[in-house]
């Protein structure tokens, strides 16, 4: 008869699974509250004790760790000096092992857990015996998954346990266990920058491809994501999320979370194409539609409020890729759930404030890291360097355009009212060519005579200026430092511009 060893913390399924091996010729091992799991459902058991001949120590910190039990997981069933080891011993083979581990994401994941209720739940024996077991997969099987119980034992009904399967098995163990050791090790680290960075991300699906047809592409999730990230959206509505729109609507999440009062935000291709900001949900839309009407079809819009018939009837008259908002009105939603593609997320926006992890970039050979641009650009920390001094309005205006300036390639321009953007100029390889398509978009619109214009980095030449002002910019703000600020600023004078130096440089590759 083989024997297995069952230690489950999460007991579903458990007691099925335990009536299949017993089924297929197993005796069976357990521990402390598995045991009385598998005893109350009246299947015999041979607890642990006697096997290691030692009782549970150490509030059940100490139950595995035996010779008697690790010695029947490692020995070789095709070595005779192990072989002959286990009978010096008495140490009967073990050739199966079922763990899964302690909860550890999942109190760490519950309100004000202290640190000491973490740490004992950091599972020791569970990951040693799952180790142990895939280490020796080629004589041992290994379960460490409730969903994989159903296909071991149909595997063990039809004899078809084959040496891939096993193989199979122990690899899962060791993502499993580095998985698990990653969110400890994340859960215990107070450096910023420890010489290690261990990360750990689980699928959430597989893509029908990536950026282009010919690309296969996966979205993998944080072990905790934000309540305030599209890994934990809910899809109300429509076809699966693409690569490009996971990008795409992320960048959205992290541009409307910089304001407060009613927004929307149109997003294409990473860049912003119009935000639009008022007291009523629907005139925020106007706005944000105004700012760029031709950009915005088949973008990415995101409210910052749920979303109201009135707006709703709107956003229905064009295409769009995805809505994503606090919530949808019922009769909002009827409208808007009419065009079967167009998918419709909710977001927790209560979260949107709360502080975010570092920024994850892949490089060939690596990983660059950093933290997020949160810099919360204050009018009262400019400085206007020129003669011309700009007024309250306008000052708010260029904080207004700083938010937006953020979240746009570089280089940047954003002409912007108080309220709304009118131009953004993006991606561009020099600066010049980024503020014509910036004020070329927005000269033509109502209130260009009371927009500014917001750069994301310095100017290192005067033409941006001069070109801004022969344009009918009246207020420039940039963060200055550049060798050449003062023919800028002498520029700014000569046409009576009032130039304005942030101190903050936004760039965003």
């Amino acid at each position: 008869m083989r024997r297995a060893l069952l230690s489950v913390a999460d007991k579903t399924g458990i007691v099925d699974f335990a009536h299949t091996l017993i089924a297929n010729d197993f005796e069976l091992v357990s521990t402390g509250g598995t045991q009385a799991v598998l005893a109350d459902a009246g299947i015999p058991v041979i607890p642990i004790e006697e096997v290691t001949q030692f009782p549970e120590m150490l509030d059940g910190r100490v139950k595995t760790l035996n010779p008697r039990v690790f010695g029947g997981i490692l020995a070789k069933r095709d070595d005779p000096n192990h072989q002959q080891t286990l009978a010096e011993h008495a140490i009967t083979p073990i050739d199966l092992v079922c763990v899964n581990l302690y909860p550890f994401a999942e109190t760490i994941s519950q309100p004000d857990v202290t640190l000491a209720a973490a740490v004992e739940q950091i599972d020791i024996g569970g990951p040693s015996l799952i180790r142990a077991a895939a280490k020796n997969y080629r004589d041992v099987l290994v379960v460490c998954d409730v969903a994989d119980y159903d296909q071991v034992g149909q595997a063990l009904v039809a004899h078809s346990d084959t040496l891939p399967f096993r193989k199979h098995l122990a690899a899962k163990v060791f993502h499993h266990t580095a998985h698990y050791d990653a969110v400890i090790a994340t859960y215990l680290t107070d450096e910023a920058k420890p010489d290690t960075l261990t990360l750990t991300y689980k699928r959430k699906e597989a893509l029908r491809y990536g950026e282009n047809p010919q690309q296969t592409a996966t979205f993998y999730q944080d072990y905790q994501p934000s309540p305030f990230s599209i890994a934990a959206a809910k899809q109300l509505h429509g076809k699966p999320l693409s690569f490009n729109n996971i990008k795409d609507a992320d960048a959205a999440l992290g541009l409307i979370r910089e304001f407060s009062d009613p927004t929307v935000v149109a997003l294409k291709h990473m860049n912003p194409c119009g935000i639009g900001t008022d007291d009523v949900l629907e005139r925020a839309w106007d706005k944000c539609y105004a700012a760029d009407s031709m950009s915005i079809f088949g973008g990415i819009i995101v409210l910052n409020r749920p979303v109201d018939l009135a707006t709703a009837k709107k956003m229905h008259q064009l295409f769009l890729e995805i809505i994503i908002a606090p919530a949808f009105d019922n009769d909002a939603y009827d409208v808007l759930a009419k065009k079967k593609n167009l998918r419709l997320l909710t977001v927790d926006f209560s979260a949107a404030n709360d502080a975010e992890p570092d920024e994850l970039v892949s490089v060939r050979g690596g990983l660059l890291r950093q933290e997020r641009d949160e810099i919360i650009d204050d009018p009262a920390t400019f400085q206007t360097v020129s003669n011309a001094q700009p007024t309250p309005e306008q000052l708010a205006a260029i904080a207004f355009g700083l938010k937006a300036i953020k979240f746009v390639k570089s280089n940047a321009i954003v002409v912007n009212t108080i309220d709304q953007t009118l131009g953004i100029g993006p991606g561009q390889m020099n600066r010049i060519d980024a503020l014509k398509i910036a004020v070329d978009k927005a000269e033509e619109k109502p209130n260009y005579d009371r927009a500014v214009l917001v750069s994301d980095a310095f100017f290192p030449m005067a033409d941006c200026v001069q070109y801004a002002a022969e344009h009918g910019i009246r207020v420039i703000a940039e963060p200055g430092g550049s060798i050449r600020d003062q023919a800028s600023i002498d520029m700014a004078n000569e046409h009576n511009v009032a130039l304005v130096f942030t101190n903050h440089r936004h760039f965003r590759h």
